[in-house]
């Protein structure tokens, strides 16, 4: 069991200290006490326990640093209008910023990921929430910005010292700053409002009582499209065909047809690739500058970074 120490900033995510865990079960309304904990998944800003009670009930504590501190409400609005998400049983913000949620366990991740039909019909029941206030905003301006922000990080990671031998990205980057403004039109085409943003199948867990949306860490309002582009894993070579077909299954199990429309004069499935490695590329550059500084995994991240702005360049500059 982890002591009473600090929270998760810092080099050890599961760090919410005993006391803080203590409170979210007496919170809970929960008499039983907590005896053990195990992770279940954990990086440097985000960690994901199982805990058991002496009275033999598990439940799952999350713990998040910033940017990833607005999970809890995401889920009360979500839940506020019927999308399937983990039941919170208590919240805990720390002075320090990070955020602790105890959450009922649904059991084991299935071995199996889940097929195409569920998770477009779970999107649309993303989709079907309103948008919320105080969450990032993407419309056609904001994603049209997309490349020069990430030029823009790319040049202090560089004047630190770091990603020095990258001129191809540079050039990718100011490929696509060209064609930005005219391959953003159509952004606000629905499904646009609320996005779930790591929409992948691990993201969705199916069992007895259904399936349930999990990990709403980075959701955002904007283009719905970009939460079916990601359903397909982006460790992935770009598949626009999976991608359109992701998109026919989401108008077939009630998504508006209108996201089989083309935007930006390209056919949705080009436009939401694109513009869903654009998206990624960007975050992946503010992650190495600012919430995981760690030189050491630069040529990994420069490596993926590059691929995926290739596929951009292909999809939005052709």
């Amino acid at each position: 069991m982890t002591g009473d120490n600090a929270g998760p900033e810092g080099a050890d995510p599961l760090s919410a200290p005993f006391r803080v865990l203590s409170t979210l079960v007496q919170s809970a309304g929960i008499a039983a006490r907590p005896v053990a904990r195990e992770p279940v998944h954990v990086w440097e800003l985000s960690a994901v326990e199982r805990i058991r009670l002496d009275d033999g009930t598990t439940f799952i504590l999350k713990t998040a640093d910033t940017p990833f501190t607005r999970e809890a409400e995401v889920i009360v609005h979500a839940s506020h209008h019927g999308v399937p998400v983990p039941t919170l049983r208590s919240v805990h913000r720390d002075p320090q910023g990070w955020l602790a949620m105890l959450m009922d366990d649904l059991g084991e991740m299935p071995e199996e990921d889940a097929p195409r039909d569920v998770g477009a019909q779970a999107a649309v029941q993303v989709h079907a929430c309103p948008a919320m206030d105080g969450l990032p905003f993407l419309d056609a301006a904001a994603l049209a910005a997309l490349p020069g922000q990430a030029l823009a990080s790319l040049q202090q990671l560089r004047d630190t010292g770091r990603w020095t031998d990258n001129a191809d990205v540079s050039a990718l980057l100011e490929q696509l700053a060209e064609v930005g403004e005219q391959r953003a039109r159509g952004t606000d085409v629905g499904p646009f409002g609320l996005c779930h943003s790591e929409f992948h199948p691990t993201s969705l867990h199916t069992g007895p009582k259904g399936t349930t949306i999990l990990d709403w860490a980075r959701a955002f309002n904007g283009p719905g499209l970009l939460d079916l582009a990601s359903w397909e894993d982006t460790p992935k070579p770009l598949d626009t065909d999976a991608l359109a077909a992701m998109i026919r299954a989401y108008v077939a199990t009630g998504g508006t047809v209108s996201a089989l429309a083309n935007r930006g004069g390209l056919p949705a499935e080009v436009w939401a690739g694109g513009w869903h490695r654009v998206w990624i590329s960007e975050w992946y550059l503010q992650q190495s500058l600012r919430w995981i500084p760690d030189p050491s995994r630069d040529t990994a991240t420069q490596r993926t970074v590059r691929r995926h702005l290739e596929e951009a360049a292909r999809c939005l500059t052709g």
